[in-house]
C-alpha cells in the first residue's frame, strides 16, 4: 500500500478500528482548538476529557499506574483528532503527516516513565495513520495540570 492510498483512506480505517470521536472539547481560557497555517494544523493541548467529563483526575504514581495513565494519553489523542477532523472540514483523509507530539503528564516527582505515558497518543497516531503517524515527540513530566488532568497532548499535522 502507498503512502497517498493510506492516507486516502483514515476515515475508513478509523471506522474499520472501531475508533469513536469525542466532541471537540471547548476551550476553557482565550484560545482555539486548533489554527491552520500554510498546510499545518497547530492542535491546542487537549487533556482526558470524554465528552466533558475528565476522565483521569489526579497524579500518576500516586492515584494511576503507568495502564490507566497510557489510557489517559489515548483520550488525549482521540480529543486531538476530533479538533483536527474539525480543521480538516469533517475529513481525516486531508492529513498528509503527524509531524509532532507534546504530551504532559501530572506526575509525582520521582515517577520515571513519562515518555511511556505519552506512548498512548503516540501509538494512537501509528494505529490510524500508519507510516504517517511517526512523529517527533516531547514528554515533559509536570506538577499540576488543567482540571487537576493526569496528561495532556498538544499536536502538529501536515495536510495534503
Amino acid at each position: 500500500m502507498t503512502e497517498s492510498s493510506f492516507i486516502k483512506s483514515a476515515e475508513e480505517r478509523l471506522a474499520k478500528l472501531g475508533i469513536e470521536l469525542p466532541d471537540v472539547p471547548t476551550p476553557i481560557a482565550n484560545f482555539v482548538p486548533f489554527r491552520r497555517h500554510e498546510g499545518l494544523v497547530y492542535l491546542a493541548g487537549q487533556v482526558c476529557e470524554w465528552n466533558g467529563e475528565v476522565r483521569f483526575v489526579g497524579k500518576v504514581g500516586e492515584q494511576y499506574g503507568l495502564a490507566e495513565a497510557q489510557q489517559a494519553a489515548r483520550i488525549c489523542g482521540l480529543n486531538l483528532l476530533a479538533a483536527l477532523r474539525l480543521a480538516c472540514g469533517g475529513s481525516l483523509n486531508r492529513v498528509a503527516y503527524c509531524l509532532r507530539l507534546g504530551g504532559f503528564v501530572n506526575c509525582t516527582p520521582t515517577f520515571p516513565s513519562v515518555p511511556q505515558v505519552v506512548n498512548g497518543a503516540s501509538d494512537l497516531m501509528h494505529e490510524l495513520f500508519g507510516a504517517q503517524g511517526h512523529h517527533v515527540r516531547t514528554a515533559v513530566g509536570v506538577a499540576n495540570l488543567p482540571h487537576g488532568a493526569a496528561v495532556e497532548v498538544d499536536a502538529v499535522f501536515a495536510l495534503e
